[in-house]
């Protein structure tokens, strides 16, 4: 009996431990910076704060970065189907090789992928005269690097795994038993996707929806190789950067202004993201 007990309060002990360096890691890592944000952001008062966010570059950031986010989002969400869909309902050759294409935004560094656009459809990129002849076909300039195509494009690149690396365990798990019996029925394929993929999939692709989005607000890498041009190509992330590094102090504290819309989004991002959680948990128990 002494025993059991002596062994309990180790096990109470090491518990409690393993939670104190959690917590005070998360504290230290995540809560602090994140509260020192807000603070230094209201430190001139909550009528600069105002001035901060409204001044023209800010608000051309937030367009750009509002813009990139809602494209990206859109392009990766229908990529993201048809790529799961197509990994797991489907056999093929190179179907390895594309599940791991899907997944080189996560081991490149987002700087080489704004490099390589660059070097794609830069002035001296191997697209700049398919560009330069479209263009002149067309009658326009075709510009994609340091313009507002680049940019949409560097955040499509880092954001698009998010959505089918969702949805492909899910569809793995469900297996393929009800859609083939449908269409062993007469359901067509849309109506196969609709009445019984899609209920199943939908928390999951609503979850994808939103890591996509918050890693698009945040993106910094790729774009900033991608854009030069503050008021027209700057996203939020680059423009903090722009106001930080600029030293005067009015502009840091704006900086910290700007940076709080960031820190906003992503609690009400995290909040999305736990009650989808819950909902998704709540939808498998029903089921």
């Amino acid at each position: 009996m002494a025993q059991n007990t002596k062994e309990k309060k180790k096990t109470d002990i090491v518990r409690i431990l393993l939670i104190f360096i959690s917590l005070a890691f998360v504290a230290v890592m995540l809560v602090i910076p994140l509260v020192s944000v807000i603070y230094n952001s209201l430190r001139k008062g909550f009528a600069f704060y105002v001035e901060a966010l409204s001044g023209k570059y800010v608000v051309s950031a937030f367009k750009v970065t509002m813009l990139a986010t809602v494209i990206a989002v859109a392009v990766n969400t229908f990529f993201g189907l048809v790529a799961s869909w197509a990994l797991t309902r489907f056999s093929f050759r190179g179907k390895q090789i594309l599940a791991t294409l899907i997944d080189i935004p996560f081991s490149i560094s987002p700087v080489i992928a704004g490099l390589a656009y660059i070097m794609t459809f830069g002035r001296l990129g191997w697209a700049a005269p398919f560009l330069e002849w479209l263009g002149g076909l067309l009658g326009i300039e075709i510009k994609i690097v340091f313009a507002l195509p680049g940019v949409v494009l560097a955040t499509i690149f880092v954001t698009f795994p998010f959505v089918s690396r969702e949805l492909i365990p899910v569809l793995n798990a469900d297996g393929t038993d009800e859609e083939e019996a449908a269409a062993l029925m007469g359901a067509g394929g849309w109506s196969i996707f609709k009445s019984i993929t899609f209920p199943r999939i939908k928390w999951a692709l609503l979850y994808g929806v939103i890591l996509c989005t918050a890693r698009a607000l945040g993106e910094f890498g790729a774009v900033h190789a991608l854009s030069k041009t503050r008021g027209k190509t700057f996203t939020l992330p680059l423009e903090i950067d722009a106001l930080y590094l600029s030293g005067d102090q009015d502009s840091i504290v704006a900086s910290f202004a700007v940076s709080s819309i960031l820190v906003i989004l992503a609690v009400l991002v995290l909040v999305l993201r736990y009650v989808l959680e819950y909902k998704a948990k709540s939808a498998g128990k029903r089921r």
